[in-house]
């Protein structure tokens, strides 16, 4: 195959160790499908592989980037469900397919997952090699900008609202950091099911977004106590169901603001993975810890009607050339986003 530009890296380190050069990778193999890669959305997760995480040995140079759009450009032997030139989106979760946690439909539990961009390359270039499961459809109502913000954030919100936070009509949700991608779109997901949406945030320029969305009522952490706000809110009873990938003090208190009984859904840790909790407020209270990462693949399957009607939308604020990756890098660091940095690729 002819080498093509990506941003990619050689050492961990800031924004500053994103290179642009060429390289080239295998023509695809047995059930494997080459995209040309048309968008690339930025998680916090191309932060954190960037900078270094612990037991994550990466092949260099290593290309960033797990929520891919593009068009498909060639077929492996035997590839399966696409045509070139088919217009895609790309599920992020890579398994083995045959062990019984992917049997069972489970397969983020499968013990090989891997994400596209963390522990094998993604899609910051501008071509990419998946296995054929992992090509979907991409919806004609999207642009390939807004179906490379969905994947993981929706993967992720699927799970933590409905599989694993039982989200039901007439329930309080409280919904940590609203200008995450993730929040933004378990703020839609909440709605869906009749729940009421407690969010947070510091400014008020993204509480109105989050308002915008459909949460019912926003709290700025950076001028309120949001406990209290939500056991004001509760008639001091708290929320039915807590969604956090903050850590830190926010899961600390968020036992607090959790009701007697109630569930705590954490997917990640941006603010620290070392909380203090107070075990006795958990089994006192018969409070619910879940942790979830990703979802099913089915999940994005199931979702995905949802989106092509309009009922889910992706929050885009941003679209930026990929060669300007180190920048984007900097706005993510920066919390200067509302929703998802989407790189293009042109």
């Amino acid at each position: 195959m002819p080498d093509f530009d990506a941003m990619v890296l050689r050492a961990h380190g800031g924004p500053e160790v994103l290179t642009r050069e060429r390289v080239s990778i295998a023509d695809p193999g047995p059930r494997e499908v080459q995209i040309a890669v048309r968008a690339v959305a930025m998680n916090h997760m191309d932060l954190w592989v960037r900078r270094g995480l612990p037991n994550l040995a990466l092949s260099y140079p290593h290309r960033l980037g797990c929520d891919i759009a593009g068009v498909v450009e060639a077929l492996g032997p035997g590839a399966r469900g696409v045509a070139i030139g088919d217009e895609v989106m790309l599920q992020p979760g890579v398994s083995c397919g045959v062990c019984p946690a992917c049997q069972a439909g489970a397969d983020n539990l499968c013990k090989s997952y891997k994400i596209l961009g963390e522990s094998t390359s993604g899609g910051y270039g501008e071509r990419v090699v998946v296995p054929d499961v992992n090509v979907l459809p991409k919806p004609t109502t999207l642009s390939f900008a807004e179906a490379a913000a969905l994947p993981l954030c929706l993967l992720t919100a699927w799970q933590m609202v409905l599989r694993k936070g039982e989200a039901c009509a007439g329930q309080t949700v409280l919904v940590h950091a609203a200008g995450s991608g993730v929040s933004s779109l378990a703020i839609q997901l909440c709605k869906l099911v009749g729940a009421r949406v407690v969010a947070t945030t510091g400014t008020e320029a993204k509480a109105e977004r989050a308002r915008a969305l459909g949460a019912d009522h926003v709290i700025n952490y950076a001028t309120e106590d949001f406990v209290a706000e939500v056991r004001r809110l509760t008639g001091k009873v708290g929320a039915d169901l807590v969604l956090d990938h903050v850590g830190g003090e926010i899961l600390e208190k968020s036992v607090a603001a959790t009701r007697w009984g109630g569930r705590i859904v954490t997917c990640g840790a941006t603010a620290g993975f070392t909380p203090r909790i107070d075990l006795r407020h958990i089994f006192f209270r018969q409070i619910e810890l879940r942790g979830s990462t990703m979802g099913r693949r089915g999940d994005l399957h199931e979702a995905l009607p949802l989106v092509a009607a309009g009922r889910v939308r992706p929050v885009v604020d941003r679209v930026m050339p990929l060669w300007d990756a180190r920048d984007a890098h900097a706005l993510l660091e920066a919390r200067a986003v509302f929703g998802k940095i989407v790189l293009a690729v042109a």
